[in-house]
């Protein structure tokens, strides 16, 4: 008898899903692919026991098809957290397009992913996120309904990414109230790293508000751009995360905080847009707790675009978008205090409240 003792990689060819560190139980992946648009994509379905998952569509140019999956997986995830906590009846979903979004999209390859999404029958709802554009969403609107984030002109929310922002903004407030003792942004120093449509909308609200706010991107144009627009300074080092500030403020792709840059990082507050901002929630969670950093947790202050999209589904107008998007400056305020008064981290906490009401509902079905 010849016992095969299997490498790491080629376990990870064996599970090529299940597998994943980064797989939670998901309800349902789906592989599409299209040879005439050159369409690669991934949907992830993580959880739809409160709701029909929603999730935005990405784009990106993934070095590995591993990446890609570990992508949506980890995103789809953080949507079903996303809703929960912030009160939304709906489910986490998430998709992935694997390309330049400047070199390959085509609204061919649109229509094609959105025939993909229609497959599903309702039980995935997608959305712009990075590399799309609210025109993109209105041509999938073209071949399914199942698609939010359309243009208000064509009866939609519109671009998520200034309610986004603006939740951002409430959550960063209340971390900074927590912290200093009053909610004020003026004369504080943050560091944005990521200056897209999210990202640009947040340096408006916080240099509006008198904040000495620098900016920090990979694309030189934008920088200047968004420096001159608001009179803000672009960070000219070499190790942001080193920087002594105030607030950090990751807007761009996720685990910026990790074993690399957590001992380097000089703030007292972390609030931004991106998501999944900790590489190990397990690990990098209790070591900024140790560090006394206060996180607030990326799903739920950057959830104002879900609940910008939501109201598509759900029918309520901008004044309800609004409220429920400034509300999550209480709740983030609610899980900074149960995070201290329990000892455990402001992820975890965030974590339990939206794991509490998936069971509740679960228990009565």
């Amino acid at each position: 008898m010849i016992t095969e003792v299997l490498t790491a990689n080629q376990l990870k060819k064996e599970a090529p899903v299940f597998g994943q560190l980064s797989f939670d139980n998901h309800e349902q992946v789906v592989f599409c692919q299209d040879k005439d648009t050159g369409l690669k994509a991934i949907i992830g379905v993580h959880n739809t026991i409160l709701g029909p998952a929603l999730g935005g569509t990405r784009m990106y140019d993934y070095k590995t098809e591993w990446d890609a999956l570990n992508d949506v997986l980890r995103l789809s995830r953080g949507m079903t957290y996303k809703a929960a906590v912030t009160g939304l009846n709906l489910g986490g979903g998430k998709a992935v397009i694997m390309g330049d979004p400047k070199k390959i999209k085509t609204p061919e390859l649109m229509k094609r992913f959105g025939e993909f999404v229609h497959t599903l029958g309702g039980k995935y709802y997608t959305a712009e996120d990075v590399g799309m554009e609210t025109s993109d969403m209105d041509t999938v609107r073209e071949v399914t309904p199942y698609v939010t984030g359309i243009s208000e002109s064509k009866g939609g929310a519109g671009n998520p990414s200034p309610v986004t922002a603006y939740g951002v903004y409430m959550g960063m407030k209340a971390a900074t109230k927590f912290a200093y003792g009053n909610d004020a942004l003026s004369g504080k120093r943050i560091l944005v790293q990521g200056i897209g449509h999210v990202g640009e909308e947040l340096v408006r609200l916080t240099s509006e508000e008198g904040a000495n706010v620098v900016i920090s991107d990979i694309n030189e144009e934008r920088l200047a751009e968004v420096s001159k627009k608001y009179g803000v300074d672009i960070y000219r080092g070499n190790d942001l995360y080193s920087e002594t500030a105030d607030i950090y403020a990751p807007c761009a792709l996720g685990a910026t905080v990790n074993n690399d840059t957590i001992n380097r990082l000089k703030v007292k507050v972390i609030a931004g847009a991106a998501n999944n901002q900790l590489a190990d929630e397990n690990i990098h969670g209790p070591l900024l707790q140790k560090k006394e950093i206060v996180y607030a947790p990326d799903f739920l202050i950057n959830a104002g675009g879900i609940i910008n999209v939501y109201a598509e589904i759900e029918g309520y107008g901008r004044e309800q978008i609004i409220a429920k998007t400034e509300n999550i400056y209480n709740t983030t305020l609610d899980i900074l205090n149960r995070a201290k008064a329990t000892s455990i981290t402001t992820n975890a906490a965030a974590i339990g409240i939206a794991e509490d009401r998936i069971a509740a509902r679960k228990k009565q079905q």
